[in-house]
């Protein structure tokens, strides 16, 4: 374990709820308050209930039974990280609104702006001219064959 870790103990009083043992552990402030939450995500996709036996369905996390399972037993424990923090939230929307304040990034921005509009522009007017090229070509389709069928 490192100096500056911390070890958080759950007391969990249900048995009935499981944890997988391959899961990624993270502890994420949330709210105004800085609540922390730990959130518990299995990595492996996990089976219904219908695909268990009766023998896996019926798990006792207190019983020597469950060292077997795919599932933490009484007084086991996972390594976690740390995920998502206020603190890390502020040094990004930081980090942003400095990108965002140098004037160099505004007229980069515009002229790419300003090119995607030209492209449009040139883009549109090659359309107009292929439907104007086809509406002709339709045009001397229809007058070649109406020669020969009526």
């Amino acid at each position: 374990m490192k100096i500056n870790s911390i070890v958080v103990l759950v007391y969990i009083k249900s048995s009935k709820i499981l944890i997988p043992k391959r899961s990624i552990i993270e502890t994420n402030q949330t709210g105004l308050f800085n609540d922390i939450v730990i959130d518990i995500i299995p990595l492996g996709q996990l089976p219904v209930i219908k695909q268990l036996s009766t023998k896996e369905i019926d798990i006792n996390v207190f019983s020597k039974n469950c060292l077997k399972s795919k599932f933490l037993c009484n007084y086991h424990y996972l390594y976690g990280g740390r995920g998502l923090n206020y603190d890390d939230l502020m040094r990004a929307a930081t980090r942003i609104s400095q990108r965002f304040d140098d004037p160099r990034f505004f007229s980069l921005f515009y002229i790419f702006l300003q090119n995607n509009i030209d492209i449009s522009d040139d883009i549109l007017y090659v359309f107009k001219n292929i439907s104007y090229i086809l509406y002709l070509f339709m045009n001397i389709i229809e007058i070649h064959f109406s020669k020969y069928f009526f």
